[in-house]
């Protein structure tokens, strides 16, 4: 498969969420999803790697509604890239760093991808996680304070702002930049709101501790006290974004 289209899924990601997500954040709804990340050697959706109109909020997980052609306004030579692909140049190289093409196959390893892309924000690498579609890193200030979240693809070390809350939802490193949003969610509501969110829908799956990023919260989801999957809720609707492209959690570092 061609290189690009691993890097694709954040790009197709942030087209179709910045159509769709407007609406639904802004009434508070608690339904939103995100885009699962496509294993390395799954086909390009519908032969490509751009978004076809009218594509849902509800589809962004559905690979066979993706397909050619972009969102009103958009098109070949989005960025001044003419394969809707997502890698330097996209955004400025601000959101994306290109790997060298070795996997990356441990947290040790997903670490130094993590702290080459955290230096170009001035940033520091928190807690790296291990799942078996990506590695998830935590970036922080020099203070401290959660930044924002990223990815480490483990096919070619590809490195970039986790798409979903951490795009979209960001008010400090994401798409629609600061003073766009007010916290009106307490963390423990914000815990309360993914746990009802998760009943809701018939899980057996408990909300972790919420962890402010700014404009949103991340919790992890536990089952019998240990880590399955997370959530992120935003800080000013309550809605809640499960993190389906992730997969099965294996392990975790400190830093």
């Amino acid at each position: 498969m061609p290189g690009t289209s691993r890097r694709a899924s954040a790009a197709l990601a942030a087209v179709a969420l910045a159509g769709t997500l407007a609406a639904g954040c802004a009434a508070g709804d608690d339904t939103s999803r995100g885009a699962s990340l496509r294993p390395a050697a799954a086909p390009s959706p519908s032969g490509s790697d751009c978004w076809r109109a009218g594509t849902s909020g509800d589809d962004w997980d559905d690979w066979d509604s993706w397909g050619p052609g972009m969102g009103p306004g958009m098109g070949p030579g989005m960025m001044g890239r003419d394969d809707c692909s997502w890698g330097p140049g996209m955004m400025g190289g601000y959101y994306w760093q290109r790997g060298d093409g070795t996997p990356v196959t441990t947290l040790d390893q997903a670490r130094q991808r993590a702290d080459a892309f955290a230096a170009r924000l001035d940033l520091r690498v928190g807690e790296v996680m291990q799942f078996s579609k990506n590695f998830y890193a935590e970036l922080e200030t020099p203070g401290g304070k959660l930044a924002t979240e990223i990815l480490v693809d483990p096919a070619d070390g590809d490195t970039g702002i986790e798409y979903g809350p951490a795009m979209m939802w960001n008010t400090g490193y994401g798409m629609h930049g600061a003073g766009r949003t007010q916290t009106r969610i307490s963390p423990d509501q914000a815990e309360d709101r993914a746990l009802k969110w998760l009943r809701d829908r018939g899980s057996d799956l408990t909300a972790g501790e919420a962890e402010a990023f700014p404009g949103y919260y991340t919790l992890h989801t536990l089952r019998d006290g240990k880590i399955h999957g997370m959530l992120s809720v935003n800080a000013t609707t309550g809605a809640v974004w499960d993190h389906t492209w992730h997969g099965t959690y294996v392990a975790t570092s400190e830093p």
